[in-house]
């Protein structure tokens, strides 16, 4: 814990709070007593990853247009972007895991360091407010905004700004099914606009999923993706 907190800059008041974002559903479905994993962590995380990215990009680019702000922070907190940041600070080492988890490499796999590290931003929120969340994230973000590469394609928001310009057209991303075992672990997910089924997506992660859910609609649509 000592040495992750001297990794990540910020001593926790209440350490269960980064005990529950370190520990993976394998290993508390292994321990079997009640134990929390990081999910419900992962969860406020990413929410709060999102408030915080998006108020730092609309401050610091007062004239950008709202669709490219939105492709602009998809492209800085997508799994390649947040798992990259994980093993930068080495947070996979510091993951508990069940046995087939850690032997399958589950430490290193970007969809569980992306949870991870989203579960970590949660942790800090939590135990120190907002501002030492977004001290920790905006060590990340500040450095990459400038340097980051955006030809990330974010079908999603391409196909969302077509879509707005039908106000009565609606988007709803659901997922249909999982596969696999908990440490690789894919999702289904299906994308309907109004009541028609426009595109679907099999990934590695629900957001994964659905990209590739948008992308299938917008070569539905003649879009050149």
């Amino acid at each position: 814990m000592t040495n992750l907190e001297s990794k990540i800059e910020y001593t926790f008041k209440n350490g269960a709070f980064l005990d529950e974002a370190l520990t993976h559903s394998s290993y508390a479905n292994e321990k079997q007593g009640g134990l929390r994993c990081n999910e419900r962590m992962e969860f406020l995380g990413d929410a709060v990853l999102q408030i915080i990215s998006a108020e730092y990009l609309y401050s610091k680019f007062p004239d950008m247009p709202e669709g490219r702000l939105t492709k602009l922070r998809s492209s800085l907190v997508c799994t390649q972007s947040l798992s990259a940041f994980a093993r930068e600070i080495e947070l996979g080492s510091f993951l508990k895991m069940g046995k087939g988890e850690t032997a399958s490499g589950g430490a290193d796999r970007p969809s569980v360091l992306e949870d991870a590290f989203e579960a970590l931003i949660a942790a800090i929120y939590l135990d120190g407010g907002m501002e030492e969340a977004k001290r920790f994230v905006l060590r990340f973000l500040s450095r990459e905004v400038d340097s980051h590469h955006t030809n990330f394609r974010d079908y999603k928001s391409l196909l969302q700004e077509i879509i707005q310009q039908n106000p009565d057209e609606v988007l709803a991303y659901t997922v249909v099914g999982t596969s696999g075992p908990d440490h690789d672990k894919r999702f289904d997910v299906e994308l309907k606009l109004n009541s028609n089924v426009i595109g679907r997506g099999h990934g590695t992660s629900k957001k994964n999923a659905e990209q590739l859910a948008a992308k299938e609609a917008l070569e539905l649509m003649g879009v050149e993706v």
